[in-house]
């Protein structure tokens, strides 16, 4: 067992099912070190179909039980910040309606009432993309109620919604220096 793995603080890391991103996301979460990271079912059966391995300090989460059990330890003060993706346009509407009925939606409902800040990283933003499907890239074309809902996540308390997989580094990057200056008046 890697010693990162009692680290806390840390980022929690949720999964959908989407490919939108995914090995990117992947490697982003082998860059960050401290990592728990919850798995929706979809996103298990993804991270086969696009065979990615995760790094050995990642602590993982299934989603395995009907209350989502994991969630909480949110409320252990065990996480500083809730990335989530890439996000699925059914998780992203979940989270706007307030629905928290898998892991990932459970995950983003409790670091809002925690006041634990969220990345996510959201599937469908504009109106053609291409995508990175198992067998190559693929265009697609997101409903006007995806859009929507990108939008109205935009408007959540403490909740940074991002583009493109270069504005998650950013934010994943500034959050990082946030949490690192907060560590420091803590130490200081």
């Amino acid at each position: 067992m890697s010693g990162n793995k009692g680290t806390y603080p840390r980022w929690a890391w949720a999964l959908t099912g989407s490919g939108h991103f995914f090995t990117e996301s992947i490697a982003l979460i082998k860059q960050l070190g401290a990592v728990d990271l919850f798995v929706s079912k979809a996103a298990d059966e993804v991270l086969r179909m696009y065979k990615q391995d995760l790094p050995p300090d990642t602590r993982i989460f299934k989603e395995t039980t009907a209350s989502s059990a994991p969630v909480g330890r949110f409320y252990e003060g065990l996480y500083h910040t809730l990335v989530v993706s890439p996000a699925s346009s059914n998780t992203v509407a979940k989270c706007v309606f307030g629905i928290s009925d898998t892991l990932v939606t459970n995950c983003f409902a409790q670091a809002g009432k925690c006041r634990v800040h969220a990345i996510v990283f959201a599937c469908d933003t504009a109106p053609e993309m291409i995508t990175m499907a198992p067998k190559g890239p693929y265009p697609v074309y997101p409903r006007r109620i995806d859009l929507e809902n990108t939008a109205k996540l935009k408007e959540f308390d403490d909740t940074t919604v991002v583009e493109s997989i270069r504005e998650l580094e950013d934010a994943i990057a500034a959050r990082a220096r946030l949490v690192a200056e907060k560590g420091a008046a803590v130490d200081g």
